[in-house]
């Protein structure tokens, strides 16, 4: 059971997750405070859809940043900033919003990346 932890939330390097919880934190907040704004309790649901999704974002946005990659590689686009910290916040936000369905996918890809990676390390120990 440690294996398949250590794998999957601990295959992040600290750095990116400390990094993405920070912006986590501020849309948690950010939205925290819309459902609660003019005076109204929070529903228990609400609450949790908040909690997981800032808990489960790092690895909805691994798997966001992993998919952009693959698909622009390494070009360079030239683009007003306006037009790229608008896009940035929007593709913040929707990996945050739906990080309950999209982290499962980047924590499976993680525990399969690292135990393929642990079977190498044990096949070049061997030899």
């Amino acid at each position: 059971m440690n294996s398949i932890i250590r794998k999957t939330f601990g295959g992040l390097k600290l750095s990116y997750i400390i990094k993405q919880y920070i912006f986590s934190a501020l849309i948690f907040f950010i939205m925290y405070s819309l459902f609660t704004a003019y005076g109204k309790e929070i529903e228990i649901s609400v609450l949790l859809w908040l909690i997981a999704s800032a808990l489960l974002y790092p690895y909805s946005r691994f798997i966001y940043e992993m998919s952009v990659e693959y698909i622009f590689g390494n070009n360079v686009f030239i683009v007003s900033i306006f037009l790229l910290l608008i896009l940035k916040i929007i593709t913040m936000y929707i990996c945050w919003s739906m990080a309950i369905f999209v982290a499962p996918i980047g924590l499976i890809f993680l525990f399969f990346y690292h135990s393929k990676e642990e079977k190498e390390a044990e096949k070049n120990n061997k030899e």
